[in-house]
C-alpha cells in the first residue's frame, strides 16, 4: 500500500494519503481547503533493523566473505 505526500499549492498544507486499492485515485483534494491544486512531494522512508547500533541510524553491515 503506497503512501503518497503532497503540498496543497493554494494553501500550503502538508498531507499523506495511502491509497488502499490499485483502481482508488491517487491524486485528490486537499483536506485543509478542498484544492485540487496539490503538488506531490518527494517522499522517503525510513527501516528498522534487528541488534543495537550506536550509529544514529547508519547500517552496520559489512560485506561478507572478505
Amino acid at each position: 500500500m503506497p503512501l503518497f505526500e503532497y503540498v496543497c499549492l493554494n494553501c500550503g498544507a502538508e498531507f499523506e494519503r495511502l491509497v488502499l486499492k490499485s483502481s482508488e485515485e491517487v491524486r485528490g483534494f486537499c483536506p485543509a481547503c478542498n484544492s485540487p491544486n496539490l503538488e506531490e512531494k518527494v517522499s522517503s522512508f525510513a527501516s528498522v533493523s534487528k541488534g543495537g547500533s550506536s550509529l544514529g541510524g547508519a547500517s552496520d553491515c559489512t560485506p561478507a566473505g572478505g
